[in-house]
């Protein structure tokens, strides 16, 4: 049970990343502070954080390949979120200047490799940490860990640096000190509370191969792995079936804020919050529907929670009211969690033992390789109709999609004690 509680707090811990860094606070400082303009900033990010992405998905199967051949998956765990750490610790010196651009964009797109490289391994930890029936409630718990800590954090960061008139220890605003370190606030939360797991979490034993041999095997099998996937019909169906319903998730996760703004005219503060309460209700829905996943199955525990996503994502284009924006959107998020905790729980599921990192390898794949269909359909759509409103109803085809593709899965029977 400590090894568990202690597998649950990286989620805990490495979610202020991308709570903070990525979502809210350094995206927002780069664009408004550090580049020529907000407009070029969002491009400039937008392709940095695109160019992290495809490096994601080339890397994640080969590491976990080579891992999974090696045995071990916690030096890999801490070599990639020693690099996240340094990189948070690195943009306290990026200071408001239009001479640090280059150096702000390569070491976010660093640690964002960095991040989510990590969560390859540590993701293909989760059947062993959990007990065959537990595995829906134990990805349930720990997800909804990983939103209670980003949000934890994203507090932290608000009430004692960016907010106040006098931020905490002294910290200069000319100077941008207080946006500034966040980036050490969160390497040190990362590296704090990611501790126990590196403590109390039991590894699969060394295989004792040499470097190159584990390198030449690992390849070897990916290759075969890659070649075999289209004759794995299930895994190659789910794969490609949350490549497309994600691809949905982070849609909306990319444009929410835009479509508040322009559609209903919110605020920075008003769109701040409404993030908070998604990420909030995302984080309770991923918890209270756990129990879900263990008792009719991952796979139905997707197909609800997309559909009920489909549903109330076409209910949200059609109110006017911004209270009615608010409810929808909370009611949302408390799916968006349950999709996202029963997919990793499906993934562990199909995944062969043997194989398990270097198919949670392409799992990251199947979330990165069409990062840009969606962003790309809103955007074509929004300008062509001249319509917020029809250009995030796409989404709703990402969804509908994915659900067609996942309905026809044969998950494995449900585990017994």
């Amino acid at each position: 049970m400590p090894g568990l509680i202690a597998w649950c707090m990286y989620d805990w811990a490495n979610s202020a990343f991308p709570t903070v860094i990525i979502t809210f606070v350094f995206a927002a400082y780069y664009t408004q502070a550090i580049a020529a303009t907000p407009e070029i900033g969002t491009g400039h990010w937008g392709l940095a954080m695109s160019l992290s992405g495809i490096a994601i998905a080339v890397f994640s199967p080969i590491l976990g390949a080579i891992a999974d051949q090696g045995g071990r998956r916690k030096p890999w765990i801490f070599f990639f979120s020693a690099i996240c750490v340094l990189s948070g610790m690195l943009l306290w010196f990026v200071e408001p200047e239009p001479h640090w651009v280059i150096a702000a964009l390569v070491i976010v797109a660093v640690a964002n490799i960095a991040f989510e490289i990590g969560t390859v391994f540590y993701n293909a930890m989760l059947p062993e940490v959990a007990r065959p029936n537990m595995i829906g409630r134990v990805s349930g718990w720990a997800w909804g860990a990983g939103y209670a800590g980003g949000l934890a954090c994203l507090a932290v960061a608000l009430v004692f640096l960016v907010q106040p008139e006098v931020p905490a220890f002294g910290l200069d605003k000319q100077a941008a000190e207080h946006v500034r370190a966040t980036g050490p606030l969160v390497a040190l939360w990362f590296a704090i509370f990611a501790l126990p797991m590196f403590l109390f979490t039991p590894d699969r034993a060394s295989r004792g191969l040499p470097v190159s041999v584990a390198v030449r095997d690992g390849l070897s099998t990916l290759k075969r792995s890659l070649r075999a996937l289209p004759r794995q019909g299930q895994v190659l169906r789910f794969l490609i079936a949350r490549m497309l319903y994600t691809d949905g998730l982070n849609t909306l996760f990319a444009f929410g804020g835009i479509y508040a703004a322009g559609t209903f005219g919110m605020s920075f503060e008003e769109i701040l919050i409404f993030g908070i309460v998604l990420n909030v209700t995302a984080g309770l829905g991923a918890v209270a529907l756990a129990w879900v996943d263990d008792w009719i199955g991952p796979k139905r525990t997707i197909v609800l929670s997309v559909g009920v996503l489909l549903v109330l994502g076409a209910a949200i284009l059609l109110v006017e009211s911004i209270l009615w924006f608010y409810i929808l959107g909370a009611a949302i998020g408390a799916f968006i969690g349950p999709a996202q905790s029963a997919s990793r729980s499906l993934m562990a599921r199909l995944a062969p033992t043997e194989v398990r990192t270097e198919m949670f390898g392409l799992y990251a794949l199947s979330g990165k390789v069409t990062a840009f269909f969606g962003p790309a359909m809103v955007g074509a759509v929004t300008v062509t109709t001249d319509s917020q409103r029809w250009g995030m109803a796409t989404i709703l085809l990402l969804y509908a999609a994915g659900l067609y593709l996942l309905l026809p899965l044969r998950e494995p029977p449900p585990p017994v004690e």
